[in-house]
């Protein structure tokens, strides 16, 4: 267990926890001062040099930021691309299928909304989605996924952990299931990546996507795609940009000559001041370490689904910390209410619809979760008239 020292030297990255419990980094991070100072660094580049900070600086931040997330998924670096968001990175996943045989997808109803949005949006294109119900409106077992996929299926698109509930998936079990009946499987990994130890490789999943705003510490802004390597090769993306080529550089607009790597699956000019920022969160991550992350992590939300639940809580996500991300979240008819009630006496959080969400990291301490706790006690009940 990491020792108290530890905590306040991490704490001390974070000038927010200064003034506040912060308890919403599920949906952002605050800013950590080496990702302040990588901002620094970027605005002297672009002073200093002008247009001279694309090749000497930036093109090679932005290499440097590929390596980064193949480490970090335990990927090779021709598997990783740079994406502007996740939505862009499911877009251009979905623009790859060849949908004349194969026309369904499958999709959990307690996955978040993009993980629907994208195959919904290509009924056009003939294709069919078919969402598996949540029995609980936590977990979905994976018998549901073995029965939904069949011989029509291109693919299950799924998170890795769900956004409400914080319940992690078997996807290595799920991709076993996927390519047992011919199908292949899309992970939306923007809910665990950087909170829980994952090797994409060991997973068997074919596309993986996630961003940095998150466990990462990076801001938004930047995201990225895996594809496993030999998905590479025979995909032809329709949805991509000129970051796509072989070689941007020669401009060749008449062309298309997409990349061999997972570059292809590339869109425009990425944002080069979400590259620093990524890195700057990377860096401290992988100076924690993820496993540390993921230990601190049960600790602390265990205090609070154990506090909420001697409180009366009625939980929204998984009990067990073994089998969640540290997302808690709280039924309550009136979520909006609690979060600003909270936010008033200098705790952050967040809801969503009937829940109110709680997310610490690693930097938080065991005696915020208590203060918490306290607060929540009586709002519980508390509803607006």
């Amino acid at each position: 267990m990491p020792s108290a020292g530890d905590v306040r030297a991490w704490r001390a990255e974070f000038p927010i926890t200064e003034k506040y419990i912060y308890l919403n980094s599920c949906s952002l991070t605050p800013l950590p001062k080496r990702g302040a100072a990588a901002l620094e660094e970027y605005a002297r580049t672009w002073i200093e040099l002008g247009g001279r900070a694309w090749s000497q600086h930036w093109v090679g931040a932005l290499d440097d930021l590929r390596a980064d997330f193949a480490r970090v998924l335990g990927a090779d670096l021709d598997e990783v691309a740079l994406e502007p968001a996740v939505s862009a990175a499911l877009v251009t996943i979905a623009s790859s299928f060849d949908y004349t045989t194969r026309n369904k997808v499958v999709v959990a109803d307690i996955d978040f909304p993009t993980d629907g949005h994208t195959w919904l949006a290509l009924a056009k294109a003939g294709v069919e989605v078919e969402f598996v119900h949540s029995p609980d409106g936590a977990t979905v077992p994976l018998e549901l996924f073995e029965r939904a996929v069949d011989d029509r299926t291109a693919l299950v698109c799924t998170g890795h952990v769900y956004y409400t509930s914080g319940y992690i998936q078997d996807v290595r079990r799920l991709a076993e299931i996927c390519h047992r009946k011919g199908a292949a499987l899309v992970v939306d990994g923007y809910q665990s990546i950087g909170a829980i130890p994952f090797d994409v490789h060991a997973s068997g999943v074919d596309f993986l996507v996630g961003g940095t705003l998150k466990w990462l510490m990076g801001g938004p802004g930047m995201a990225f795609l895996y594809a496993r390597r030999d998905r590479i090769a025979g995909a032809k993306p329709t949805a991509l940009g000129w970051w796509a080529m072989r070689d941007p550089f020669t401009f060749d607009v008449q062309h298309i000559d997409l990349a061999p790597t997972a570059r292809r699956f590339e869109y425009g000019t990425p944002a080069v001041p979400a590259a620093y920022t990524a890195r700057a969160g990377i860096a401290l991550l992988e100076e924690i370490g993820v496993d540390t992350v993921r230990e601190r992590h049960k600790v602390l939300s265990q205090r609070l689904v154990d506090g909420a639940l001697t409180q009366g809580w009625q939980l929204g996500c998984v009990r067990d910390a073994e089998r969640r991300s540290p997302i808690v979240t709280l039924r309550h008819p009136e979520p909006a209410h609690v979060v600003d009630a909270l936010r008033a006496k200098g705790c952050i959080v967040d809801s969503r619809p009937g829940l109110v969400r709680l997310s610490p990291h690693h930097f938080n301490t065991d005696a915020e979760m208590d203060a918490t706790l306290e607060l929540l006690a009586p709002l519980r009940e508390k509803v607006p008239a």
